[in-house]
């Protein structure tokens, strides 16, 4: 069997065409018309998508992730158990968590813990969202509709847990909107580790 070879030569290309003056003379036509019906044109044939912010501001989708914030009980204390979930499933290893016990006094000593430090360096954060869907407790959310604000230092963007505690939700609550039965709480359905399941 014989395989056929076909040979294609070469188009030859004029001075002109090598150095591209035709397609950079097409080009600067373009930009000069879009230039010019977007600066001198009407206002209703105007192209221009940029917005002048801070004056003006998108309106984000419901589903931005904005920054981060720690969710809150009833009583103000922050839902965050310091599982060290969140810090585990994070990819770009920006949260810090430090565990502590609550007091002997706390209805909640032996039950769990809290976060004495919990910090969420944003600059290193990808914001995929992974720290929120691996906490079990619904205490680290995504919801502010916030982006970061802009600075020149970098303290500035390191989110402690108090500032965490401090930002809102998009309804402007503190609270989530997955309630969590606690116990000592009413609805509590009364499970624990002194009664068992």
């Amino acid at each position: 069997m014989a395989i056929g070879v076909k040979v294609i030569e070469k188009k030859k290309r004029t001075a002109l065409e090598q150095m591209y003056v035709p397609e950079i003379a097409k080009g600067l036509i373009v930009t000069s018309k879009r230039f010019f019906k977007n600066t001198f044109g009407p206002e209703e044939k105007k192209e221009i998508a940029t917005v002048c912010y801070p004056e003006e501001k998108r309106e984000y989708p419901a589903r931005f992730r904005g920054i981060h914030r720690l969710t809150q009980r009833a009583d103000g204390s922050p839902r965050c158990v310091a599982c060290l979930c969140c810090s585990t499933a994070c990819p770009a290893q920006c949260i810090h968590i430090e565990a502590a016990e609550y007091g002997e006094d706390d209805p909640r000593h032996g039950y769990e813990r809290y976060p004495a430090v919990f910090t969420i360096d944003e600059l290193r954060c990808i914001y995929c969202g992974y720290c929120v869907e691996a906490c079990p407790c619904d205490a680290i959310r995504m919801d502010t509709g916030l982006h970061m604000p802009p600075s020149t230092a970098r303290d500035h963007f390191l989110y402690d847990k108090d500032t965490l505690l401090n930002l809102p939700g998009r309804d402007g609550t503190f609270l989530t909107a997955n309630p969590r039965h606690e116990p000592g709480d009413p609805t509590h359905p009364g499970i624990d580790r002194e009664k068992g399941h």
